[in-house]
């Protein structure tokens, strides 16, 4: 048995066991990793020129790796480890280093790589702390990397920047380790040596490389995309982050080209974007919300660019990622000089050079670049959350007034020393390029909005609209000094009372009423409050309303870490003037509603909505009824209470008092529509449109319920989640991924509340029966405690009180059209005996032209032009003139030919025929509007629009009337804004 044992451990059988003794054995694998060494060396020095060689740049290639899986397998094994203390005790990577650099082979450069990230990742022999390790090293990432190397692939590249970034891993975590990697110039040499660097090669960095190579290397990889620039920045992250446990590397980074190099290559970013921009959609993937209204794609050319083209996407993509590296570099550094430096440089050479001059040049009339600038400012605010650098932004385009700083530097003199130099050398450069940098003094942001809000280009006040709505939603304490003209608001007294309030309430689920529906709006609504729940508490103004103080010691919030001086102060109680800029231009918007774009409808919209959502805006008197505009009648609603105590002490006494304060807060004050704001006006003369449309438009209900149907079908299609509530909230936010950079809300933003449940509706129900939204508004206005009232939501039923109770609504809801028969209809009442193959056949024949003539009528229906209907108010209803539906002749005489004789025999069908009247005036109307002519037809198309567009505004409206009185409800509860004594 020994003699085969021995035999059988000398035959290939057993070659791999021998393979697994021998990487056990330390002797015999320390043999092997010197044989492999020599062998290198050797092959090494016999080639004269290794980019010339292939056979011995391939040869050296096997043994580097041989020495990398070496190491690695050692470094798993249990000690000792004799390859990783032979690689310490000689040196191995200092002619590895001179091999790599010299071969100019990628191959042998990548393995070198692997060598030294081999040798750091054991953790042994103290790699990283030794001088000579560093050195070469160092000069092997600066060589392979530098201008006169070749280019490396992107793997290879990917593990050059990953090796950079696991050594400022090891500085993180040690600082001790920094000495190694950084010795600064300036420790060395005589004090009249040190003084005599030149000042504009210290602040221009070129003396400075040499002294921390690392750091530059990985500036040069921040602007990369993927694998690369991630590595890159996390690594310069943390090299700032070092800087708080070392004096020395602080005051370098100050004096460094950190700041200038992040704030022109954040420039040059900039500048790559398009100077002209229009916002625009894939066709093949337009928004359903776009899709039914009178959207068209704008033109785009080489100059004018095109927001959904990849190369704009790209480009836009890079500057935001950059943009939010300065943010982590800003909450990573924890010194304040470095920290100045950087945001100085960032004003300097960002704000008032690039960004403030685009704002300041941009104009709606050269193709675009106001609508390219404010995006961009946009996108800006909407990124970046560090309170400095919005400070910043905002604190210079609003033009606020400079406040000296008074914060105390925490860093030794020396440190803040260098901050002053670095200021000086900053300022010297911006003097001597001879321009002097505009200033927002005379021109600032708020007027730019204002203008851009008077603007002629729909576009233009689009974009506008949604910049306004990012800075009231997560920048309002800086909206309150600049953007708006508000007042304060002291005490409780301004409040309104219970019973205003429930008046309010049910208003606008009257108005809401007027548009109509039979859908299951109780579950709509539902929605609706959930998500103005969300966007009341997740306001920054409103915190300090909603969080719980739980104890005395526990009940102030933290402050707003604000480092720059001129921040503004916390919000306080106020509210809006109605002589606001803003506001009245907003309004001037809402006015023509039904005209406007749906993209610009959606934007005002939210712009509205966000103006009520801070929990310190008081709704009173530009949103609501003033209080001192109350007027209340002789006789209240409620009967009068008993006659009260003779003794004013008495406890019944201040029971009686009580009890008469709160039946005076539930008494609901005279609807007076000359005293009510602007805001609700409006939204009544657009709700009194909406019942002009209807009287004059054929079948406009069932036209709007098969939009809202259009609208629920396309929402059940996208892959998307479907939202909850019609509006923009974010309630979902941590669940969903981010919208695109440029989105315009789809169908289900404003629609879905109109359109969620229509799956539960039935179009083809009885028109007696009450509608959805009158049970609705029944439900709505019995959680607020109002009386009994009808199941209609306009108010109470009684005649006497319907002055005094409820307000002036215009108009009544007008008579329905007759309905269209149907094809179930017309099946019901066919009077073929049932089984009869000849009158099946006739049926489906009659079906199928029933359903050609309704598809042709309601196509030319939905192309017809309207404009807004001229409406006269009158004391018992509100007369709308009518609007004179006006069809091709030649088309409409084809779709008679299709209808069969049962159907030509409706009147309903007959009424679409143009009338005499129509037909003897075709340039005016009965509502005043004219017809478009050959000389107006430019200015004409402005001021018409197709029905298909109207009824998709219609659904806008109605959405958006539901989040009105959500918004007051919810607002009733949180913030305590209702006097019920």
């Amino acid at each position: 048995m020994d003699f085969w044992s021995r035999l059988l451990a000398h035959t290939p059988l057993s070659s791999g066991s021998s393979r697994k003794d021998f990487a056990k054995d330390p002797a015999r694998r320390l043999h092997r990793f010197e044989k492999e060494y020599s062998q290198l060396l050797q092959t090494w020095r016999n080639s004269s020129n290794l980019a010339h060689d292939d056979e011995a740049a391939e040869y050296i290639e096997i043994r580097l790796q041989e020495l990398t899986n070496l190491l690695s397998d050692e470094s798993r094994r249990p000690l000792p480890h004799p390859c990783i203390t032979f690689a310490a005790t000689k040196q191995v990577y200092i002619p590895v280093a001179k091999i790599a650099t010299t071969s100019y082979n990628e191959w042998i450069i990548k393995e070198a790589v692997l060598f030294f990230a081999t040798l750091i990742e054991s953790e042994e022999e103290a790699f990283v702390e030794n001088d000579n390790f560093s050195a070469s090293l160092t000069n092997l990432l600066v060589r392979i990397t530098g201008a006169n190397s070749i280019r490396l692939g992107a793997d290879t590249e990917a593990r050059v920047v990953e090796l950079a970034f696991n050594i400022t891993t090891k500085i993180r975590l040690d600082p001790e380790i920094l000495p190694a990697w950084f010795k600064t110039r300036q420790s060395e040499g005589t004090p009249e040596e040190k003084q005599q660097l030149d000042e504009r090669e210290k602040f221009t960095g070129r003396t400075q490389k040499q002294d921390f190579p690392l750091f530059y290397l990985l500036i040069d990889y921040i602007h990369h995309e993927g694998k690369v620039g991630d590595f890159a920045r996390t690594g310069l992250l943390y090299i700032i982050e070092a800087a708080s446990s070392s004096v020395a590397l602080e005051q370098w980074i100050v004096e460094s080209d950190l700041s200038t190099l992040m704030a022109t290559g954040l420039g040059a970013l900039y500048s790559q974007l398009s100077r002209k921009l229009v916002i625009d959609h894939p066709a093949n993937d337009l928004p359903p919300i776009l899709a039914f209204s009178d959207y068209q794609h704008p033109k785009s050319n080489y100059e004018v660019m095109s927001s959904c083209s990849f190369e704009f996407q790209s480009h836009l993509d890079t500057f935001l990622s950059h943009l939010l590296f300065w943010q982590d570099v800003l909450n990573h550094c924890r010194s304040v000089e470095v920290k100045s430096t950087l945001l100085e440089h960032f004003q300097v050479i960002f704000l008032q050079q690039l960004l403030y001059p685009s704002l300041l040049e941009s104009s709606d009339i050269d193709g675009g670049s106001s609508v390219a600038v404010l995006t961009y400012l946009r996108r800006i605010l909407e990124t970046v959350d560090h309170p400095d650098m919005i400070n910043l932004i905002l604190h210079y385009l609003l033009a606020l007034p400079d406040i000296v700083p008074s914060i105390p530097s925490g860093t030794q003199d020396v440190v803040s020393a260098a901050r002053k130099r670095k200021s000086m050398d900053l300022a010297t450069m911006m003097a001597s390029k001879g321009e002097a940098a505009a200033e927002p003094l005379l021109f600032n942001l708020v007027d730019l909005i204002l203008a851009c809000l008077r603007s002629h280009s729909q576009q233009t006040i689009y974009v506008t609209l949604q910049l306004v709505s990012v800075i009231l939603k997560r920048h309002h304490r800086y909206a309150v000094i600049t953007l708006l003209y508000t007042e304060g608001v002291h005490g409780e007294s301004s409040h309104r009372t219970s019973g205003a309030h429930q008046q309010e309430v049910e208003y606008l689920m009257s108005l809401a009423g007027i548009i109509g529906g039979q859908d299951n709006f109780d579950e709509i609504y539902d929605n609706v409050v959930k998500d103005t729940l969300i966007r009341l508490e997740n306001h920054p103004c409103s915190i300090k309303l909603v969080t719980p103080k739980t104890s005395t010691n526990n009940h102030k919030l933290p402050a707003i870490p604000d480092s720059l001086p001129g921040a503004p102060r916390d919000v306080r109680s106020h509210t809006l003037r109605p002589d606001d800029p803003l506001l009245n231009i907003v309004l001037d918007r809402l006015e023509t509603f039904f005209l406007n774009p749906v993209e610009t409808n959606l934007s005002l919209t939210e712009a509205i909505f966000d103006l009520a959502v801070c929990g310190f805006m008081h709704l009173e008197g530009w949103f609501l009824r003033s209080v001192q505009s109350y007027a209340f009648d002789d006789e209240g609603d409620e009967p009068p209470l008993p006659e009260p105590p003779l003794d004013p002490d008495s406890t019944e006494y201040v029971e009686f008092k009580q009890m008469q304060s709160m039946q005076e807060c539930r008494r609901r004050p005279k609807w007076i529509q000359s005293r009510l704001p602007r805001f609700l006006a409006i939204l009544q003369t657009l709700c009194g449109q909406v019942a002009a449309y209807r009287e004059t438009i054929p079948r406009f209900d069932d036209l709007l319920q098969q939009r809202r149907e259009a609208f629920q079908i396309a929402d059940t299609a996208t892959p998307n989640p479907t939202p909850v509530a019609p509006g923009r909230t974010k309630n979902a936010a941590s669940q969903q991924p981010p919208p695109p950079i440029f989105s315009t809300p789809t169908a289900v933003d404003r629609t879905s509340a109109a359109a969620a449940a229509s799956e539960n509706g039935s179009r083809n129900a009885s028109r007696e029966r009450p509608s959805g939204l009158e049970g609705f508004a029944q439900r709505i206005l019995s959680e607020l405690g109002t009386p009994s009232r009808s199941a209609s939501p306009r108010g109470r039923k009684e005649a006497n009180k319907s002055d005094r109770s409820t307000p002036a609504l215009a108009p009544v809801a007008p008579a329905l059209l007759p309905p269209y028969e149907t094809p179930a209809r017309l099946l019901r009442r066919s009077d073929s005996p049932a089984g009869s193959v000849s009158s099946i056949t006739g049926a489906e024949a009659a079906l199928a032209n029933q359903m050609k003539a309704f598809q042709a009528v309601d196509q030319s229906i939905l192309a017809r032009r309207v404009g807004i209907p001229n409406i006269t108010n009158s004391k018992k209803r509100q007369e709308v003139e009518a609007i004179p539906l006006s069809f091709d002749r030649d088309k409409n005489s084809r779709n008679q030919e299709n209808i069969s004789n049962d159907v030509q025999e409706d009147e309903s069908v007959n009424n679409l025929a143009p009338s005499s009247d129509e037909e003897e005036d075709t340039t005016t109307g009965g509502d005043g509007v004219s017809t478009p002519t050959a000389d107006e037809a430019g200015e004409e198309e402005l001021k018409t629009v197709s029905v298909s567009h109207l009824l998709t505004n219609v659904i806008v409206l109605q959405s958006f009337l539901f989040e009105l009185a959500s918004l007051v409800q919810v607002r009733a509860g949180l913030f305590d804004e209702v006097r019920f004594a």
